[in-house]
């Protein structure tokens, strides 16, 4: 097949890049830019240049050729801006699930329709699977539980998941690390990123203050209602979160922030019966399959990683789902991504509106 692969510099893409050369693709290379060089500039770093020296180094010993398409003002626009936008609204985005959807698999799509040939697949170096039944393409765990990226893919619709393969999406991560050595990657030593995409090395605090700035508020002890200290912007904060609190006495959790009087309230007594966190209202909700399961039982999760929750969920008239998680998760908050699994399919996602 003729295939478009996306690279970044990183181990796991450019295996999936020498795969499918090793199999007789015809595939060319795309780095996307979507680094935000002027908002970082403050920072003093050029974070995608040492990702693209990589890519050059594997596509040159690949001789694969390799075009830089700049989506910047595209992931600005559709991306960072929502997710500013969400934390200015005491939410919890995930950036990576909207770049999935919107950007990789979004922009870069009209884009190859527009200036190329036709692709017969996009490949990515994303930990997940696909498969086609009764011709609908389902989305399907990768079987390294900690690698598993489907919470990411969760948004993509029909239309773009029918297009993509993940060449490593059956391998765990050790496997990938072997392969590397075998086709002796440039990048074969390179550590794992971390963090947002677009950010690199850079801290989602100090990506946050640049934007939001500072302001300081009261922290508030949950239970008495005493002042115990001050933060500096409740934007800062998320539910469940126990670091940067920067209190003795503790472990300290955030439980709650009240968004107009710039207040976040913690507790160090956060796993008590009386904190109890398991119900929770879904909306936004994209189904993979488009169309809206009838499961009242499946298994969600409700970040990155490899844990599941069995759930129980009741379909509402107004398009919002009532979730109610068989045990209970301490860090659910506004704006996550809440993402359905049948079994190892993952059905779609939604985004929490709502912790009853």
């Amino acid at each position: 097949m003729k295939i478009a692969m996306l690279v970044s510099g990183g181990v796991d893409s450019s295996v999936a890049l020498r795969l499918l050369q090793e199999q007789g693709h015809d595939v060319t290379a795309f780095y996307l830019k979507i680094w935000l060089e002027d908002e970082l500039a403050f920072m003093g770093t050029c974070p995608w240049e040492e990702d693209l020296a990589y890519v050059r180094q594997v596509c040159d010993q690949a001789q694969v050729q390799l075009e830089v398409v700049s989506l910047q003002k595209e992931y600005w626009e559709h991306v960072v801006t929502y997710t500013i936008a969400e934390i200015k609204k005491g939410n919890t985005p995930n950036p990576d699930v909207l770049c999935n959807s919107r950007i990789k698999f979004g922009f870069f799509c009209d884009y190859l329709a527009r200036y190329h040939e036709k692709f017969d697949k996009i490949a990515s170096g994303h930990y997940a699977q696909v498969y086609d039944q009764n011709g609908i393409t389902h989305l399907a765990c990768a079987p390294d539980p900690i690698k598993d990226q489907t919470y990411f893919l969760s948004y993509l619709k029909q239309e773009q998941l029918s297009k993509i393969i993940f060449p490593i999406g059956h391998l765990n991560k050790a496997q990938v690390r072997e392969q590397a050595q075998r086709f002796d990657l440039p990048n074969k030593e390179r550590k794992d990123s971390q963090g947002i995409c677009f950010l690199g090395k850079i801290s989602f605090r100090d990506f946050i203050a640049h934007h939001l700035g500072e302001k300081p508020g009261r922290l508030v002890e949950y239970e008495t209602g005493a002042t115990v200290g001050e933060h500096k912007g409740f934007w800062f904060y998320t539910i469940g979160q126990r670091q940067g609190i920067g209190l003795a006495g503790g472990p300290w959790y955030v439980v709650a922030k009240e968004i107009n009087s710039n207040t976040v309230f913690i507790s160090r007594h956060y796993h008590d019966t009386d904190k109890d966190r398991r119900h929770f209202t879904v909306n936004h909700c994209n189904w993979i399959t488009h169309r809206q399961p009838t499961l009242r039982s499946c298994r969600i999760k409700l970040r990155h990683g490899a844990m599941f929750h069995e759930a129980t969920l009741l379909y509402n008239n107004d398009d919002t789902i009532a979730v109610t998680l068989a045990t209970q998760d301490q860090g659910i908050a506004s704006g996550q991504f809440a993402v359905f699994y049948d079994g190892t399919t993952c059905l779609g996602s939604g985004t929490i509106c709502q912790i009853l």
